[in-house]
């Protein structure tokens, strides 16, 4: 009976060296290569995969980040979780369409959904195309440019669905905003 105890054991403590060196090194080991191999940019990091915080006129505006004292903190990934029902997300809403309208009072157009709500995770560097057009005129005049020569860079930074099927058109933000920091300078 002692000897089928340590049988027993020895066999459970080679499994959990075996699986430990299976799951814990060699796994993560074989997914980074791959990951290296094909997307060598997004594994390694870069700034435009996370959001950023622009206020300045001169620069198109990110969607909202949820995360409070430390917007676009990669650390605390999260959303608001408030309901549609919550006063708190109307008051929210309400802040940043007036802030919107304040930077551009000659801007009449409806202010797109995604540049007044917050995502799933509060760090999204996207926008969709109609969010970035409505902010052209704005980032055209602080910038001394035509808004043609704005919206052509948006069309440009214009990126299409994944796969031609997954998600909707989107723009990064930051990518744009270095864009046009290349084009200009950074603003003043």
């Amino acid at each position: 009976m002692k000897q089928d105890l340590l049988a027993s054991l020895r066999a459970a403590v080679v499994a959990l060296v075996a699986f430990t060196v299976l799951t814990g090194i060699l796994y993560p080991l074989v997914v980074m290569g791959i990951g290296q191999a094909a997307f060598p940019h997004q594994a390694n990091g870069a700034p435009e995969l996370i959001g950023q915080a622009f206020t300045h006129p001169a620069y198109f505006w990110s969607r909202p980040s949820a995360l409070g004292p430390f917007p676009y903190n990669a650390m605390n990934s999260t959303g608001t979780n408030y309901g549609q029902a919550n006063p708190a997300l109307h008051d929210a809403i309400a802040g940043r369409i007036k802030a919107l309208q304040d930077a551009d009072p000659g801007n009449t157009a409806p202010v797109p959904v995604d540049l007044v709500t917050a995502s799933g995770s509060g760090l999204d560097p996207e926008i969709t195309p109609a969010a970035a057009y409505y902010q052209a005129g704005r980032v055209a005049k602080a910038r001394g440019l035509s808004v043609e020569v704005v919206r052509a860079l948006i069309a440009d930074g214009t990126e299409g669905r994944t796969f031609g099927i997954l998600g909707e058109p989107r723009v990064n933000v930051v990518a744009l905003n270095g864009a046009l920091d290349a084009k200009t300078g950074p603003p003043r």
